[in-house]
Parts: structure tokens; C-alpha cells; sequence
């Protein structure tokens, strides 16, 4: 058999850690400006890499070696997690470095500061995956051939800038909305660029490994290998490709090593290899493999975020669109400073963590959005962060200052960005609303009780009688001008000497007599 007809199971995993910020007190403003909480960030890092990424490192290690390049999977690392293993854990750098080696591991480029970028402009977000690149060559020894956006953010258009950057293939949300029909077991490619093919994530499957597993409630616990590799091979028949992207987290640090969740990954490749006609690929090696089975149209962007697959995580309310609106106002100016503390500030500031813990989203959602954040709410999140991006306003505005004119543009593009991002939110509010009420709201229908009181009501009014009154006052004026405008044109004709106001009295006097 050969590849191209073979099934191909890819299995990729995120790999971030956001840098947390310091709860910045109002009153320090202009006087410190060290904004990172680098206790917190240590103690986190040290604890996921101790209960997650060396173990699960050295089990992909292991099984690499064991099943003899059989087994293979990919990774996105983000460019601010590089930081901070750099920083607290090199240990797990070379872990990562000694995957790459295997030359069975693929490591996927990014955005460098896993920023919403790509939503703001191209050019931005073009530079971003420029540094990671660079950081990934240098600290990986790896340069990445595919392509995955932040959160698995992607559109018609975001993919058009990947494919003219070279890069062959993008992983994105298998998302309802804009898959309809179709399935998510399948190559596509870019609507706009065909060269890009595009992967999607089979989110049922992914998620009953990263949030099911250990439930105790679901219909599925447990969850072993074998039972998972039984599903997969259920799907042979109408599929090509199986796609399980999930957060790296989800072993040994959101599924407890208690779960099993160890022995599972151990297990599951020997499971799928023996039980299931499916062979482990790397995303690069799918889009080198199989052929699109047709364009993926994707008008506006999606993510892998939540139940709605869109950007309201980072942009669902007026804090966080705020937010990101006052940062990226600072865009242009910061491209033309050259100082490193605030260029290092730059990077770190866009993170689009910072916006994912002003999310309002308490429902469906809410313990997501809790596990990960550092704040008691999302309003002190927000406080917070526009402290320390006003502190950093102030430094930049000492560094690289503006002219007024530059100022009053940026004030006015961010006036006119809000105002749009504000409709928008409204329109979406009452087509909710609309939605909930009916597609038409009926007028309640009159009852025999009401009709008969209303006549009632009508049979009281003395019509004729009001009527009379209203013609007696309206006509009589009425005739008194017209006869009034017809003496004075008459008068005015024979002379024009003659006062008007003697004209005029005339005619009141004809016009009383009459």
C-alpha cells in the first residue's frame, strides 16, 4: 500500500506559557517599571515542566525510539515559552532540542509573542513570524516548514499571507460553522492561495483526551488506548486524515499523572499501529502526502477557543477590544525605538493572555477561562493591565516622542476602531436578542371584550358636535384672508404709493361686516 493511500493520524501539541504581570498599583506609575511577576512565573514553569514537559518529553522520546520512527508528532512552541525555559528551565530546551534530533518531531512556526497580530495588520503579523523563525533555528536547531497562528486563529486571508511565506500548511479549528457538511478528516487548502493546505482538528476527539479524560461522569471513563484506537479505526472508512491537536498541558498538568494520563500516551501508539489502518504523521508530511479534497472557505477568522470557535475570548467585550485597541495604537511609534527594555516589554505586552483574563464569559466557558487566570476578575485584569501599558505609553513617549499631528491621528483611528468594534457588538447583542424573541414579534390580537368597550368608548364622543365647532373656527379665518389677499392685490394695482397698512384695515373692516 502506498502512503498516499494509507490513513494518516497527526498528532500536534501547543506548547505555551504566558508571562504573568505584576499586580501594578496605580501609584507606581512613572517610577517602576518592571512589570512581570517573576516569582510566579518561575514557580509555574518550574512546576508544569517538573509535572508535564520532561516526563511526557521522555515518554515521546522513548516511544520514538521503540516504535523505530513509526510513532511522530508536532509541536508549536511559542516564542515567549523559549523565553522562559531559557530563563528558569533550560533542562527542557534540550529536552525539546533532543525531539528535534530524532528528525521524527516537527515544530510548527508561530507568532513570536502568541499575539493577535494577524488581526491588527499583515505587517505585524509578517514580523512576528520572522523572529520566531529565527528563535526556533537558533534554539531548536529547527526551521519550521508549516505554520500554525495564535490559538489556532485563521482565515481566507490570514492564510494567504502563510502561503506567501513559503510555508506549506496551517493547523486550524475544525469548526461547525464553517465546515457545514463536510468533514473535518480531510486535506483542504487555502480559498484564496490553494498552495497552503489546511489541517483541522477533529475537536470531539481532542477534547475527549484534553478535558474528558478524567471525568468521572462521562458516559466514555475511563479512557484507555485501546478503546480510544477503536474509535479511530471506526472512522476508516470515511476519513483520510485524523487530526488530535491539543494544549501539551493536558499531560501531567490539566489531567493529573493520578488520571492515568501517562500510561495513555504510553500506550497509544502501539494501539493505533496494531489495531487501526492509520500511520502517525507530521503536518508537513500530510500536505507532502495527500491532496486537498476542496477550498475551505473561512470569510472570517475562527479559533479553537471555546464553544463559538471565534476571537470573542480575546475580543468578546469593551475591556478587552479597549485593550487591544490602546496597544496597537503604540505600534508605529515602538517600530521606531531601538530600545531593548522596551522593545522586551513590546513583545510581552501583546501576549494575547492578557486579554483572555478580561473575558466576561462566566457560562459554558467560565472554568476554562478561570484554570488559567491569575486575577480574581475580569475587571481587575483589565485595571491592571492598562496601568502598566499607560506607564509603558509614558516611557515610549520619553524614548521616541510623536508630533501632535501623529497624535491626533492616532487618537482618531483608535476613536473610529472602537466605535466600529462597538457596533459590531451591538448588532451581534440584538440579533441575540432578535433571535430570542421570534423572528417577528405579533400584535396581540383584540378580544370581543375589548372591541365592544372600545366602541363603547367611541358611541361617548359627541363627533358631529366637535366637528361643527372645529369648521366654524378653521373656515371663517379662511375666507376672511382670501378675500383680504384679493382686495390687496387690487389696491396695489391701482396704486402703489398707498400705504399697506391702510389696505389692511380695509380689509378687516370688509371683512368683519361680512
Amino acid at each position: 500500500m502506498s502512503t498516499s493511500q494509507k490513513k494518516a493520524i497527526c498528532l500536534y501539541f501547543q506548547v505555551h506559557q504566558p508571562f504573568r504581570l505584576r499586580r501594578y498599583r496605580f501609584f507606581e506609575m512613572g517610577h517602576e517599571h518592571y512589570y512581570y511577576d517573576d516569582f510566579m512565573n518561575e514557580s509555574i514553569l518550574r512546576k508544569i515542566a517538573y509535572n508535564c514537559y520532561l516526563p511526557a518529553n521522555r515518554i515521546i522520546l522513548d516511544l520514538i525510539n521503540k516504535h523505530k520512527g513509526r510513532f511522530k508528532v508536532t509541536f508549536s512552541l511559542t516564542g515567549i515559552v523559549i523565553d522562559q525555559f531559557r530563563l528558569y528551565a533550560p533542562e527542557v530546551l534540550d529536552s525539546f532540542r533532543e525531539l528535534a534530533e530524532t528528525g521524527h518531531v516537527e515544530f510548527l512556526a508561530e507568532t513570536n509573542s502568541h499575539s493577535l497580530a494577524s488581526l491588527m495588520s499583515r505587517e505585524r503579523y509578517e514580523m512576528q513570524v520572522k523572529v520566531h523563525r529565527e528563535k526556533m533555528i537558533e534554539h531548536i536547531g529547527y526551521t519550521p516548514t508549516s505554520i500554525r497562528n495564535t490559538e489556532l486563529i485563521y482565515s481566507d486571508e490570514i492564510g494567504s499571507w502563510m502561503a506567501d511565506m513559503g510555508y506549506k500548511a496551517v493547523v486550524t479549528e475544525g469548526a461547525k460553522h464553517i465546515l457545514g457538511w463536510k468533514s473535518p478528516n480531510y486535506l483542504y487548502c487555502n480559498a484564496i492561495n490553494p498552495r497552503l493546505k489546511v489541517l483541522l482538528r477533529n475537536y470531539t476527539l481532542s477534547d475527549d483526551i484534553a478535558f474528558r479524560f478524567s471525568n468521572r461522569n462521562w458516559s466514555s471513563f475511563p479512557l484507555t488506548a485501546e478503546k480510544y484506537a477503536s474509535w479511530i479505526k471506526g472512522l476508516a472508512s470515511t476519513s483520510e486524515i485524523v487530526n488530535i491537536f491539543m494544549d501539551y498541558e493536558t499531560f501531567g498538568e490539566h489531567q493529573h499523572k493520578d488520571s492515568g494520563i501517562f500510561d495513555f500516551l504510553k500506550n497509544l501508539p502501539d494501539a493505533i499501529i496494531r489495531k487501526t489502518p492509520f500511520t502517525f504523521m507530521t503536518v508537513s508530511e500530510v500536505a507532502d502526502n495527500y491532496q486537498p479534497v476542496s477550498l475551505l472557505h473561512v470569510p472570517s477568522p475562527i479559533s479553537w477557543a471555546d464553544e463559538e470557535r471565534d476571537l470573542t475570548a480575546w475580543m468578546g467585550n469593551e475591556l478587552q477590544t479597549a485593550a487591544v485597541t490602546k496597544l496597537y495604537s503604540m505600534a508605529d511609534r515602538v517600530g521606531k525605538c531601538n530600545t531593548e527594555d522596551l522593545i522586551r516589554d513590546w513583545v510581552y505586552l501583546q501576549s494575547s493572555d492578557h486579554f483572555y483574563y478580561m473575558s466576561t464569559k462566566f457560562f459554558s466557558d467560565g472554568a476554562v477561562h478561570a484554570y488559567f487566570n491569575p486575577y480574581e476578575n475580569p475587571y481587575q485584569a483589565f485595571m491592571n493591565y492598562m496601568n502598566v501599558l499607560s506607564d509603558f505609553e509614558i516611557r515610549l513617549k520619553a524614548v521616541c516622542p510623536v508630533d501632535d499631528h501623529d497624535e491626533e491621528v492616532n487618537r482618531l483611528s483608535a476613536s473610529i476602531s472602537n466605535k466600529d468594534l462597538l457596533i459590531r457588538e451591538l448588532q451581534g447583542k440584538i440579533a441575540q436578542l432578535e433571535k430570542k424573541a421570534g423572528a417577528s414579534v405579533r400584535r396581540k390580537p383584540v378580544t370581543k371584550k375589548e372591541g365592544q368597550a372600545g366602541t363603547a368608548a367611541k358611541k361617548t364622543v359627541p363627533a358631529k358636535a366637535v366637528t361643527k365647532k372645529v369648521a366654524m373656527k378653521d373656515t371663517a379665518p379662511v375666507k376672511s384672508l382670501t378675500k383680504e389677499s384679493a382686495r390687496g392685490k387690487a389696491a396695489a394695482t391701482k396704486t402703489i404709493s398707498k400705504k399697506s397698512s391702510s389696505g389692511t384695515t380695509a380689509g378687516r373692516k370688509k371683512a368683519g361686516s361680512k
